[in-house]
């Protein structure tokens, strides 16, 4: 036999009660303001309202029977005919009547269009959508198969020239080399010569 369950539900705090709570919750809160828990709390909701809601607010609070002036609602109303038109006054009441008719005819004949084609419409335009993407996506993969084929194509055309660039450059370093030598010893050539021809000059000088 199973044994009843015992729920123990503390009844609702008092006014007083609620306010002792918060009172001490406000209380504990200041005394450490960095209390990283802080921001677990919701902040306060603040309606961010442009300068137009706040005027269109302010101007139903003042008449809420006064109807938006941005929308033109007459062409859906019937003209009303004056109590002894004119004939001038009556062609120009049923001129206006023939437009209003004949725009909300063809907003119904839309309407009627719209929801007999307009999911069908839909569908096709997402799929013809899902293709461009599809299509889109064959050539961005196909594109990244051709840059990494260029790009496995250019390693493996440095790796084949890699000797052919190596042997140029100790060419290079031992012509660049050579030369050097060269000039080092023709400037060491040129001082014995100068050397030979200052002791030459000396001996003569002392023959006199």
């Amino acid at each position: 036999m199973l044994t009843p369950a015992i729920i123990d539900i503390d009844p609702e705090p008092s006014p007083e009660a609620l306010a002792a709570a918060h009172a001490l919750i406000t209380a504990e809160r200041t005394l450490v303001t960095d209390d990283p828990y802080h921001a677990l709390f919701p902040l306060p909701y603040t309606p961010k309202l442009t300068p137009l809601m706040t005027e269109e607010y302010a101007r139903i609070a003042a008449d809420p029977t006064s109807k938006l002036s941005a929308l033109d609602f007459s062409r859906y109303e019937a003209p009303e005919a004056p109590s002894s038109p004119t004939p001038s006054e009556l062609g120009a009441l049923l001129s206006r009547a023939y437009a209003s008719h004949a725009y909300v005819s063809a907003r119904r004949a839309h309407l009627a269009l719209l929801d007999s084609y307009g999911k069908n419409a839909w569908l096709v335009g997402n799929w013809q959508l899902e293709g461009e993407l599809k299509a889109i996506e064959r050539e961005l993969a196909e594109t990244k198969r051709a840059i990494d084929l260029l790009t496995f194509q250019r390693k493996s055309a440095q790796d084949d020239a890699g000797p052919e660039i190596q042997g140029l450059e100790g060419t290079w370093k031992r012509g660049i080399s050579r030369v050097l030598e060269t000039e080092a010893a023709a400037e060491a050539l040129r001082r014995e010569v100068l050397a030979a021809r200052r002791q030459e000059a000396e001996n003569h000088g002392a023959r006199d």
